[in-house]
């Protein structure tokens, strides 16, 4: 049967890009290949249409790759889409993606897309119109006026004069909420507090993109935000409401800003919003109103406030909704035991069923036989209590996520704060924090450790740190006779202390950083000692930064003696005993994947860029932040002497199954040596396994896509941890390019 072509479109012309790029990559990885064939199409900042490769499809910011697409990707024009797609699953946000530029353009090719049409996409996208017709419909919305851009030009020559009119005439006081008329994910928004902070809000939103637009300055509501995504039922023609989803800003925050949104762990979402009965069914009856009022058709986003005299003020209404694993769709459409799939399959079939090609053969077809006679049991452990533990639920969740269903039983598992396990369903799993998930435990599902082999033929550690990554979750597995992936107990162990593996590594043969181990202790009784230990032992600038923890929490950089003891105390304030201060080594800072047991294949190694001295934690997960450039920008013969010390490395430290190595690349130029050379910073034996981790760029690079990748690591684990190796054996160390 002829599949049908879905092409899904991502990146665009807006700020909004990366948040679109992010979607495109949910959307690909979740649509079903048994029924469909996905074609990923990006379009760069410029406009160019290009045919993605997949092997750029799961990296972490598209300036990763946008520099090789005329090289390495097929550009398209327009009008050739009529010929390689069937449908356009848009997963483009902001300007010309939901403001009905794209739609129109989709309608003169004729092509079937998803989403709202001409009209509604672009009521939608202009603020200020949108909220004028939700007023003229009794629907209520913030207080506030609006300056267009010629008149923000204006302003900055002569000051605040006309706006302030414009305050007084509508009685607004401060704080206001200022934002841009047509952007969307919280970009140049401001919360203001008087006039100074007013004037450059306003200039800040008017020019937040390329083109200057007007502005919107609003009262500020107080009470509950909340977030509520409709579907259609496209049989009766119905707006279902899904359950929505109470938005709690961090502490010391005053709105829920881009960061909030998209760095897993951050802010607070609680589905079912907690309110009562009543208060969620008149949330849901206003957003099914502005969803009809707008002409919204198949999906909505509808974002607004429940006040303390239990009035609902929509302050954002968006025909399309933001795709990323944990976004507000995924997540309430779990409350109706819908996975991302199965959202994803009902988006497509709605507008089939609109466009007439929803045909009886494809909504009554069956799943492909597998042909397989048994599927392999697989536990996800995910949470933990470590400092990692909201990137473990990110891996955990991806790669719940991308365990193929047909030839995995997948069950969940949570690791609490206490080490204690509960099985969790998806209304759990989309939840955005760990945090949030402990506070919605039912302890009448927990289950002890020992009960593990009677669920599970193979537990995948989607944990990090802690431990579940310092050989004591692999003790338990091999005292329960159970496989799984990674390194077994001494190698787990000895990797997650950086400061004995560079001291073990040393004595091998390797290049590491000079190191010293300082004591909570020796800084609080003889603190000047100390300092200056650190300065004539290691030099000035020195990296300080726990011997036991990863993801760049808490490093630090001290350039100069009054620093030291700041990022000092700063590290032991989080209930650390010890802090590895370490010289500053210089370079080409890099990050190298590494697989297999017992014959070490080390990936394209990636080249880390920040903006900063230090590579942060939002820069390594944040969408749109940081860079990694895969393979990194250095010549063949190079890339091949670092990926051959790599190998050596994780042969040294026996590392199991794969892992990811990061160190320092030096020339003969900029070695003290005069000889190149690879200078090893640290090695992590359970790497994040989010879905835009760089293992799965550097995988791409020779040919494994990211399921496949997970599929090794799991014939990598069955064979190295299995009770019986021969059986367990497969082709996991074959055909690895």
């Amino acid at each position: 049967m002829h599949k049908l072509r879905v092409g899904v479109i991502m990146g665009g012309k807006s700020i909004e890009n990366e948040v679109s790029f992010n979607s495109g990559r949910t959307v690909c990885d979740h649509l079903d290949a048994n029924r469909y064939n996905i074609i990923p199409i990006f379009q760069t900042r410029q406009g160019d249409l290009f045919l993605l490769p997949w092997h750029f499809l799961h990296r972490g910011k598209t300036t990763d790759f946008v520099h090789r697409l005329t090289k390495e990707a097929t550009q398209i024009a327009w009008d050739d889409l009529k010929q390689l797609i069937d449908f356009m699953f848009i997963a483009m946000h902001g300007q010309f993606a939901e403001d009905g530029t794209l739609q129109g353009f989709l309608e003169v090719l004729g092509i079937p897309y998803l989403g709202s049409k001409v009209f509604a996409s672009a009521l939608c996208m202009d603020k200020i119109v949108q909220k004028k017709i939700l007023h003229h419909h009794d629907i209520n919305v913030p207080k506030g006026f609006s300056i267009h851009a010629h008149e923000v030009t204006q302003l900055k020559k002569d000051g605040l004069n006309a706006v302030q009119k414009k305050l007084t005439n509508t009685e607004l006081t401060f704080p206001l909420v200022v934002k841009p008329s047509k952007e969307g994910s919280s970009l140049g928004v401001h919360i203001v507090y008087d006039e100074e902070q007013l004037k450059q809000a306003v200039i800040d939103a008017c020019y937040i993109s390329d083109k200057p637009q007007a502005v919107l300055i609003e009262e500020k509501i107080e009470g509950m935000e909340f977030s509520c995504i409709s579907l259609t039922n496209y049989a009766t023609n119905n707006i279902m409401p899904l359950i929505p989803t109470e938005i709690v800003p961090e502490s010391g925050s005053s709105f829920f800003c881009y960061d909030q949104k998209y760095m897993p762990g951050r802010a607070s979402k609680h589905t079912p919003a907690r309110c009562t009965p009543e208060q969620m069914n008149a949330i849901q009856q206003v957003c099914v109103k502005v969803t009809q009022t707008l002409d919204i058709s198949n999906i909505s986003r509808i974002d607004g406030f429940l006040t303390k005299d239990g009035e609902v003020v929509i302050v954002d209404p968006n025909s399309l909704s933001g795709m990323g694993p944990a976004s507000f769709l995924f997540r309430e459409a779990a409350e109706s035991d819908m996975n991302h799939t199965h959202v994803i399959n009902h988006l497509i079939e709605t507008e089939l069923h609109a466009y007439g090609m929803l045909d009886a053969a494809i909504k009554q077809e069956q799943k492909e036989d597998t042909m397989l006679t048994q599927k392999l049991h697989v536990a996800v452990l995910l949470g933990g209590r470590s400092n990692e533990r909201e990137i473990s639920l990110e891996t955990g969740r991806n790669i719940a996520y991308k365990l193929s269903p047909t030839k995995y039983e997948i069950t969940t598992i949570f690791v609490s704060s206490n080490l204690e396990l509960f099985p969790i369903g998806p209304k759990l799993l989309i939840r955005n924090s760990t945090k949030e998930i402990e506070s919605l435990l039912d302890h009448n599902t927990k289950i002890k450790w020992a009960d593990l082999p009677n669920i599970a033929d193979f537990v995948f550690i989607g944990l990090h740190g802690g431990e579940g990554e310092n050989g004591s979750i692999q003790g338990t597995l091999e005292m329960l006779g159970l496989p799984y992936n990674g390194s077994s107990v001494l190698a787990s162990a000895l990797c997650m202390d950086k400061f004995k593996t560079c001291n073990f590594l040393r004595g091998e043969g390797f290049i590491t950083p000079k190191a010293l181990l300082v004591k909570k202790e020796d800084i609080q009784r003889n603190p000047e000692a100390t300092i200056n230990n650190i300065v004539d032992t290691l030099k000035l600038p020195v990296i300080i930064k726990p011997h036991d923890d990863g993801c760049s929490v808490m490093v630090q950089k001290a350039t100069n003696k009054e620093e030291i003891p700041l990022a000092l105390h700063a590290l032991f304030s989080h209930d650390k005993t010890y802090a590895l201060v370490e010289e500053c080594i210089t370079g080409m800072e890099l990050t190298v994947g590494c697989i297999s047991n017992e014959a070490p294949q080390a990936l394209p190694p990636s080249q880390a860029l920040s903006s900063a001295n230090i590579l942060s934690i939002e820069e390594k997960f944040l969408p749109g932040a940081g860079e990694n450039q895969t393979p990194a920008s250095l010549p063949a013969k190079t890339l091949r002497f670092i990926q051959d010390e790599v190998e050596r490395i994780y042969g040294a430290l026996n590392c199991k199954g794969y892992a990811r190595i990061d160190c320092f690349y030096q020339n003969a130029n900029t070695s003290p040596t005069g000889q190149e050379r690879v200078v090893f910073i640290e090695i992590n034996t359970l790497p994040g396994m989010t879905p835009a981790t760089v293992l799965f760029h550097q995988a791409a690079e020779i040919g494994i896509q990211p399921m496949t990748f997970i599929d090794k690591i799991v014939e990598f684990g069955m064979q190295e941890h299995g009770a019986n190796p021969k059986k367990a054996e497969s082709s996991a160390e074959k055909n690895l390019t």
